[in-house]
């Protein structure tokens, strides 16, 4: 009981630190940087560079990458990062930047109790800034949103609007932890029906589980997956008219893509939705989209 309470005054100080005060835009991405995580795992920086050396398979380049100098002193300059670093240390001469897939990848590495809170904190934040992002869109001047220095003159009303946001609420749209069946499909049904005529899932491990579901959906429907029971596929088929696989074995992470715009990344095969911890997001970089499909199609082509 006194290692649990110690535990969680622990992660109340790293909410002291503030997490969203770690997450900076780079190149249009939201990224952390490998010396801030350290602080929040209570581990050295050293620490979270050897766990992507001893795992390459769980990061590609898009998960993390190394950031230059000039790049580094531009973060200092914009984010006051050199005054974090005064004050929990960390290192000066360069450093990893972490996309939130490659900070969640981190969290199934990093499996002691407190990391898992830890974890769960950090993702918190980053759905947090995404419905802060998405609020303000719909009623702040356009000038607002795109004039840098703007920002800087509205800091207090940013962070008024920031605080306006229940963290459990949001937390119950995108996060779902074990034995939340129900909620977890709930949800992705809700995704499937924002779609108007057609729905890519990428899922290497698409089974019975996933055609129950998608039997019910009036929509095209496309499955990629490297796991296709011939058998399952063929009896589908004969039955059921709105699914067209293709066998595809690029793909490492499972994703779900609305009418060729709109894309979510999902932490689970949708067999297992429900049975652990996972994550379900909208990923609003729209470029992806074309190279996913870019890559799902020419390898068919390949193929063919």
């Amino acid at each position: 009981m006194i290692e649990e309470n110690k535990m969680k005054n622990e992660i109340m100080e790293k909410e002291i630190i503030n997490i969203k005060d770690m997450i900076y835009e780079l190149d249009g991405k939201e990224i952390m940087l490998d010396s801030d995580l350290a602080k929040l795992y209570n581990v050295e920086t050293k620490r979270i560079n050897e766990a992507v050396r001893n795992n390459p398979e769980k990061f590609p380049k898009r998960f993390y990458y190394r950031i230059s100098e000039d790049e580094y002193n531009d973060l200092k300059s914009k984010f006051s990062t050199s005054r974090l670093e005064n004050q929990y240390g960390g290192s000066r001469k360069g450093h990893t930047a972490f996309t939130e897939q490659g900070i969640y990848m981190l969290a199934t590495i990093l499996k002691s109790k407190e990391a898992i809170q830890t974890s769960i904190a950090i993702m918190d934040t980053f759905v947090k800034m995404r419905h802060y992002i998405n609020y303000t869109k719909s009623f702040l001047p356009y000038k607002f949103l795109i004039l840098e220095d703007k920002v800087d003159n509205n800091t207090k009303r940013i962070d008024e609007l920031f605080d306006k946001f229940n963290p459990k609420d949001i937390v119950k749209d995108y996060i779902y932890f074990e034995g939340d069946f129900y909620d977890s499909y709930s949800t992705l049904l809700d995704i499937f029906n924002r779609s108007k005529k057609e729905i890519i899932i990428i899922d290497n491990y698409a089974g019975k589980e996933l055609l129950d579901i998608l039997k019910k959906v009036n929509r095209k429907i496309i499955i990629v997956s490297k796991n296709i029971d011939e058998i399952l596929k063929k009896k589908y088929e004969k039955q059921y008219k709105n699914v067209t696989f293709i066998n595809n074995n690029t793909f490492h992470d499972r994703f779900i893509i609305l009418d060729r715009y709109i894309l979510y990344s999902c932490g689970t095969s949708l067999k297992d939705i429900g049975k652990k911890c996972f994550t379900i997001n909208e990923m609003y970089e729209r470029r992806y989209v074309d190279i996913i499909l870019d890559e799902i199609f020419e390898s068919k082509k390949r193929d063919n």
